[in-house]
């Protein structure tokens, strides 16, 4: 074997070598946007080519999008992670009148699936060139061979072309055509380069349709109660800009903590999750906006109930002034006297029933003086068909009976459970090993650092840091929503009042809301999600 054979075998071997090593590296890349400068950039390397460019078919078919271009003589490189977007339109498949466009190269590769080699392109006529030679008259540059290869996927279709412009000899540095070796192996790299996108495709439309999917849950569950409408997404920035606060800090104590993408993506969707077990949680409850609201409202019951009474009172004083006047000898005091009773009866009936209503609201705070006050009203009795009935019953003096907000504890535990089946429905799923703490981040955000939270009731070092992010986030969310009917926006500076108490109370993280209020993520947060009149 002469010395040039030998040099040419060697290179061709060293060639197949380094394109299974591209392979290799093809195959592990799931960065959509290297894997297509990592083709180019490899495409580029086994030809010794100056120039390539990238394009990928769109949804539709109908055009090829330009994705990655590069050029070593004009110092270009676009598209990809390179920052510098490609301002270029796409190129057509087909013209206005859905006729096959067989006149630009790369639209013929697309439309054929054939492998287009161009020695030089000012020496063809089969094709429209007119872009490129406009290109070289206003820069300088010269375009003579062009390689032109399709990408296709396993399923037979064009995926993407790809283009590399002007090769050069290894030596001279003297642009040349592509060889027939050359073709060959660019050839089998793109084939290559197609199965590795096709899947990095398949995975990131799969990952689309996940994240799409728990949005719409998402959604689906803020929607299901007219009071938390938002409340998922809202809870879902606040815990990543904490987030990434804590990824940007460099002193303290997490100077040395840094979640990497895998870790930030687990906790975005762990915060989409974190209300998914309300699916299961009654609307009734969630809605109850009064104390004496199940499927509706009951004070409208009692309402009813004491015009009843009225009623009552009144028949009552007709028939005993009936009485009174068919007796005779009735003195005209007498009959003031019965009226003014009467009066003072039905007054009395709107003074408790208008206090009854006072105490079913959820801003009424119920001490012990108000429950015993309601307790006595309630525990009156009026006739009603030779029956003695009470003001109120059992169950409506329960309800009223709640010290503080709506829901009584069997009603409370109804709703803690959402965080019990968030966690029995996210086991259930097989997430992938780097999502796998998603069911253990998202049904821990009601937790707190002394025990007392739930589901699990974790304390201490056994609450993960992303679920005590995603407490701070949640409380901080209900505490400053502005879309609840049943109360009043709260001003920014009450939140953080009531939040600084779970800190000195050790229910919240101290470390967290310190870098929350130090480095005025509630601010930033406000700017964008608060009414105006609630920062001050």
């Amino acid at each position: 074997m002469t010395t040039f054979d030998q040099k040419v075998t060697d290179r061709l071997v060293s060639h197949i070598t380094k394109l299974t090593q591209i392979g290799l590296a093809l195959s592990v890349e799931k960065d959509i946007n290297k894997l297509l400068e990592m083709i180019v950039d490899e495409a580029r390397s086994l030809s010794n080519a100056d120039g390539g460019t990238l394009y990928t078919v769109d949804k539709d078919k109908r055009n090829l999008r330009f994705e990655i271009m590069h050029n070593d003589s004009m110092g270009i490189r676009m598209g990809g992670n390179s920052g510098d977007e490609i301002q270029l339109p796409n190129v057509p498949l087909y013209d206005n009148n859905g006729k096959p466009n067989h006149a630009n190269v790369s639209s013929y590769v697309a439309l054929t699936g054939k492998t287009v080699n161009i020695p030089d392109v000012y020496k063809t006529d089969g094709f429209d060139f007119t872009g490129p030679r406009e290109y070289d008259a206003s820069t300088g540059y010269r375009s003579t061979s062009m390689l032109v290869i399709p990408l296709q996927n396993y399923e037979n279709d064009i995926i993407g072309v790809l283009q590399l412009l002007n090769a050069k000899e290894l030596k001279t540095n003297r642009v040349t055509f592509f060889s027939e070796v050359y073709v060959d192996l660019i050839a089998s790299l793109a084939s290559q380069a197609a199965v590795a996108l096709t899947n990095t495709q398949l995975i990131q439309d799969l990952t689309n349709l996940f994240y799409a999917f728990i949005q719409s849950i998402a959604a689906a569950i803020d929607e299901k109660s007219p009071y938390t409408g938002g409340h998922i997404t809202r809870v879902v920035e606040l815990t990543m800009m904490i987030a990434n606060e804590i990824n940007q800090n460099n002193h303290g104590k997490f100077r040395n903590l840094n979640f990497n993408k895998e870790e930030l993506e687990e906790l975005r969707l762990s915060a989409w999750m974190h209300d998914v077990g309300k699916i299961t949680t009654p609307e009734h409850i969630i809605n109850k906006s009064s104390r004496l609201e199940t499927l509706f409202d009951r004070v409208h019951s009692i309402e009813t109930r004491f015009q009843l009474i009225k009623k009552i009172v009144e028949n009552n004083h007709l028939k005993h002034k009936i009485e009174m006047l068919e007796k005779g000898s009735v003195r005209p005091e007498q009959l003031t006297t019965l009226d003014e009773n009467q009066k003072k009866q039905l007054q009395l009936l709107d003074d408790e029933l208008l206090f009854i209503k006072s105490c079913n609201k959820s801003s009424s705070f119920m001490d012990n003086d108000k429950i015993s006050t309601m307790i006595k009203i309630a525990e009156k009795t009026y006739e009603l068909n030779g029956k003695m009935l009470p003001y109120l019953d059992n169950n409506e003096k329960y309800n009223l009976s709640i010290s503080k907000g709506t829901l009584t504890p069997e009603e409370r535990l109804v709703i803690e459970n959402h965080a019990t089946m968030t966690l029995k429905m996210l086991k259930h799923l097989p997430f992938p090993r780097k999502l796998r703490n998603v069911p253990t981040y998202a049904a821990g955000h009601h937790e707190k650092l002394d025990g007392s939270g739930y589901p699990q009731k974790l304390s201490g070092d056994q609450l993960p840091l992303q679920s005590r992010i995603m407490a701070i986030a949640d409380i901080f969310e209900a505490l400053t929503a502005k879309d609840r009917p049943y109360k009043k926006p709260m001003k920014l500076s009450q939140a953080i009042k009531i939040m600084t108490e779970m800190k000195e109370d050790n229910h919240i993280d101290p470390d967290i809301f310190d870098l929350f209020i130090t480095t005025r993520i509630y601010d930033k947060y406000a700017a964008k999600e608060m009414h105006p009149d609630q920062v001050d």
